[in-house]
């Protein structure tokens, strides 16, 4: 059984990590392509407005696809009755955003978002056709399915959108290609995966799911705002092209963060909950995840903030230098966030949603807090803000752990020391070149990607030798 689970793991995370990688560089290009063609202030409309969009989706799953993933004697009724919960939940939500389209349109002062709005609205209607069957094929790790369906709807929907962005559409070229990737992922999804609704429907299915998923719900709700917060408020406050700014700068941030976060997180969940009642499996597994993850993101984050303006200038342009400190303030941000999400998966496996939600609380309200006394300062006081709630959020996250599994800030924060300081040797060499005079900025990004790479790699086989080779046979043997 344990060999089982360990193979399905260790596939799952192959497979979900091709998924993650193959689908950020997918995303990478194409928002490469569209941000060179397009102005800031595009980028910043979309942001703006998306998190309407956001919140709509969390109020449709409500929790239900994690309590799917979690629950052990699943039955096809549940999966059904979900599935109708999440189709009418849809088709409730989508004339309030019809209705309150213009109210949005003039909070922003923005006229043409009223009919944006609308449009994007219809991704809600496509996701809740493909949500059962996405958290069905996590909870059986089976994430080979899902990059199929991620990668193909991508690169058409992208491919449309840069075609449309080439034609003039401006920032209807986005609403396209968001629009468009959702419907082609549905479509895939159902056609790869052999799961279909019958005609069944049980109230008291969801009754059993929904204290477990009802407080996911209030907490994915929490999460959307306040993450999306800051485009509110500098949307709100500031220019629109300080939104499409700071978006570019979190959508490099959040290439490799979340996608890794995604990676580990959609895999461990799972596995997780299947060792739930031994503390002992739980964390040791907790503890390989949190190291992993550090190793990954630890010294992309920090080689990220320090090569940041080539990296603008390479793939942007000049037109996007105003985002680059906000990208390297962002990438400190970045560094607490896949440690928090471990820690936190902890509590979902356990059941205990309702210190999730505690937590999530408590979180945002320091979250609020930060972006009051910060944003009159300006947008880099408010990702000042945000790096202290980022930290602070961490040891919050870690006091739970402790309860539950015996695993501590003092013995994570000692885990992760030999990442901290095989990152600190490469952070200072990737730096340093910089001093040295290049033919052209493409050649000091270039020179700096691949510096930083071999002496991270060459140090972590110097110290940290049976991990190394551990994570590399591990992604040979589970191909």
């Amino acid at each position: 059984m344990e060999d089982s689970l360990k193979s399905r793991a260790l596939g799952g995370l192959f497979w979900s990590f091709l998924d993650g990688v193959g689908l950020q560089g997918v995303r990478l290009i194409i928002t490469i392509i569209l941000a060179r063609i397009l102005q800031p202030e595009v980028f910043g409309q979309i942001a703006m407005v998306i998190v309407v969009i956001l919140l709509a989706k969390s109020v449709i799953n409500s929790g239900f696809s994690a309590a799917i993933i979690r629950k052990k004697d699943l039955t096809h009724r549940d999966e059904c009755s979900v599935f109708y919960f999440n189709i009418v939940t849809a088709f409730i939500i989508i004339p309030i955003l019809y209705y309150l389209a213009p109210d949005m349109a003039i909070f922003y002062s923005v006229p043409d978002l009223s009919l944006i709005i609308r449009a994007l609205s219809l991704i809600v209607i496509f996701e809740s056709l493909s949500n059962v069957h996405i958290a069905l094929l996590t909870k059986r790790i089976n994430f080979k399915t899902q990059l199929k369906a991620n990668l193909i709807s991508y690169s058409i929907s992208g491919a449309i959108g840069i075609i449309a962005a080439y034609n003039g559409f401006g920032i209807w070229s986005l609403v396209l290609q968001l629009v468009g990737h959702s419907l082609l992922q549905t479509i895939l999804l159902w056609l790869l995966h052999d799961w279909r609704p019958s005609l069944v429907f049980s109230i008291s299915s969801l009754k059993d799911m929904f204290p477990f998923g009802s407080r996911l719900f209030v907490s994915g709700i929490l999460d959307t705002v306040f993450n999306n917060i800051y485009f509110v408020v500098i949307g709100k406050v500031f220019t629109v092209a300080d939104v499409g700014y700071y978006s570019r700068a979190k959508g490099l941030q959040e290439l490799p963060v979340s996608s890794l976060s995604m990676v580990v997180g959609r895999v461990t969940f799972p596995v997780f909950c299947e060792v739930q009642d031994d503390k002992a499996k739980l964390k040791r597994g907790v503890r390989q995840s949190l190291v992993g993850i550090a190793t990954i993101s630890f010294p992309i984050m920090v080689g990220m903030a320090i090569v940041a303006e080539p990296l603008v200038k390479v793939l942007l342009t000049d037109k996007w230098l105003p985002s680059v400190f906000y990208l390297q303030l962002l990438c400190v941000v970045g560094l607490f966030y896949p440690l928090s999400a471990v820690n936190l998966n902890v509590l979902k496996s356990q059941g205990r949603s309702d210190l999730f939600l505690r937590l999530e609380i408590i979180k945002k309200m320091l979250v609020a807090a930060s972006v009051y006394i910060t944003y009159r300062w300006g947008i880099n006081a408010m990702i000042l803000g945000a790096i202290t709630t980022s930290i602070i959020s961490y040891f919050l996250n870690t006091y739970y752990t402790e309860k539950l599994i015996n695993y501590s800030i003092v013995e994570q924060l000692a885990d992760l020391v030999p990442v901290v300081f095989i990152t600190a040797i490469m952070g200072f060499s990737v730096f340093y070149i910089q001093s040295y005079t290049f033919s052209s900025e493409m050649v000091l990004l270039i020179s700096q990607i691949l510096l930083g790479i071999s002496i991270y790699a060459l140090l972590s086989l110097f110290f940290r030798r049976h991990f190394f080779v551990s994570v590399v046979t591990t992604l040979f043997k589970t191909r």
